[in-house]
């Protein structure tokens, strides 16, 4: 288990996607959880978010909303605005507010939960893999940017993955979802909530302090056939 201890970490969108595993880990590991339950896409959302939450140590950006399944040619303007609102604009705007406390503290971790359908095309998933591949380009540019000053911006791309937004109970007792799974991922599961919470934990801890712009592949295997 990672040391957390004395450490303030917001998370954002906490009750989505991997919020809720995120933060049972994080104070399972002894640290001080913020979970903000908001869905900052408004522009100012992501200043007000960082100042009520104070001084933190890290920032876990939790962005997500259930995937569109539009065939490509009928993605229309309102659906990859809707998307890039959600899950592309909240990011620098919540990189620029928490970097100058960071800086001032001496240093800090951002993680980015991200998902491998940037890695690996996907029929129907345009708009979502277009976003998704925003942020992982978003952190590889700004996580060399902000390693010489002590802050560590990473990112897991994650697929398969246990959790109630992309995975819910109805999904997953599906026969025909049960075949995909030992049809297209090696590990023939889902990878488990607290396993992934798990990594978290890790890279916001000091034992990550050399990571610098990485983004990790988490999907059982699907991401790197």
């Amino acid at each position: 288990m990672s040391n957390l201890t004395g450490k303030r970490i917001l998370v954002t969108q906490a009750s989505d996607f991997m919020g809720p595993a995120i933060c049972h880990e994080l104070r399972a590991c002894g640290a001080e959880v913020i979970a903000d339950q908001r869905m900052p896409t408004a522009l100012q959302d992501a200043q007000l978010l960082v100042q009520s939450a104070g001084p933190v140590d890290a920032l876990v950006i939790n962005l997500a909303l259930p995937a569109p399944s539009t065939p490509v040619t009928q993605i229309d303007e309102a659906e990859w605005q809707q998307v890039f609102d959600a899950m592309v604009h909240p990011l620098p705007r919540l990189v620029r507010a928490v970097v100058p406390g960071m800086k001032a503290r001496g240093g800090g971790k951002i993680i980015v939960m991200g998902s491998a359908s940037a890695l690996r095309g996907m029929k129907r998933a345009a708009s979502y893999s277009a976003a998704r591949g925003a942020q992982l380009a978003y952190v590889q540019a700004a996580g060399v940017e902000l390693a010489p000053d002590n802050i560590q911006l990473n990112a897991i791309a994650q697929n398969f993955v246990d959790n109630p937004t992309y995975f819910p109970a109805e999904v997953q007792s599906n026969p025909r979802f049960q075949e995909r799974l030992k049809r297209e991922v090696p590990l023939g599961r889902l990878v488990k909530a607290e396993e992934d919470a798990k990594f978290v934990a890790y890279l916001c801890s000091d034992a990550a302090n050399c990571f610098v712009g990485q983004v990790f592949p988490m999907s059982g295997g699907w991401a790197v056939r």
